[in-house]
């Protein structure tokens, strides 16, 4: 499958774009700079500013793309630009484009904004109120066959394969472990029109795809 990864050069993003790779798909990747993040015989990139008009994307979006993940964040300095209003763009792009398939990251709780002085993650407002909007926009203003990933707080420690989903409480996640259910939801027809929370816990990741 020929995919284009938002944010490929983010943490995140080169771990996802390498299991992608790894896993024989065909991979474009998006930055605002010039320099590849990786060389590979399935990768190319490509540079698209998330700022720049709905027409300008559109036209930079290869028309062989056939499914879109969305991992990029502007980590706290441009959250309207980036995190709300440069997702709607590569939504409306896609749409524009007959991509359908279209994977999010996003946070937990992003969608439940009682849950976030209940949760501590007041410091975060501003962040959660442009990933709440960016996923609302995704689940009711369009027909993408879209998943929506809620994972807590990134760390960098090593990932065990072994998460939760649909959990209630904001826990820790290896990025290693975000990235490769990631991977995984590409194919999976039973995460489509699905808002899924996780964190590291003791569940396979394919398995616990597979249970949802």
């Amino acid at each position: 499958m020929n995919i284009l990864v938002v944010g490929a050069s983010g943490r995140v993003g080169l771990n996802l774009v390498k299991l992608l790779l790894a896993n024989g798909h065909t991979v474009i990747g998006t930055s605002r700079s010039k320099g590849s993040v990786l060389k590979h015989d399935k990768y190319s990139q490509i540079e698209l500013d998330l700022t720049d008009e709905l027409e300008i994307i559109k036209n930079k979006i290869p028309d062989t793309v056939e499914a879109i993940y969305f991992v990029s964040g502007s980590r706290g300095k441009n959250l309207l630009q980036i995190d709300l209003h440069g997702a709607v763009k590569t939504m409306q792009a896609a749409e524009f484009k007959g991509i359908e398939r279209y994977v999010m990251l996003s946070a937990i709780h992003s969608l439940s904004p009682e849950k976030w002085q209940e949760e501590e993650l007041e410091s975060l407002t501003d962040y959660y109120l442009s990933k709440h909007y960016a996923d609302l926009y995704l689940m009711q203003q369009t027909k993408l066959n879209y998943t929506i990933l809620q994972p807590g707080a990134l760390t960098e420690t090593k990932g065990s394969g072994l998460i939760a989903l649909n959990v209630v409480h904001h826990k820790e996640n290896a990025i290693e472990n975000v990235a490769e259910t990631l991977s995984k939801l590409l194919n999976s027809a039973n995460t489509y029109q699905k808002v899924i929370s996780m964190h590291d816990g003791d569940v396979p990741i394919q398995q616990a795809i597979d249970n949802l």
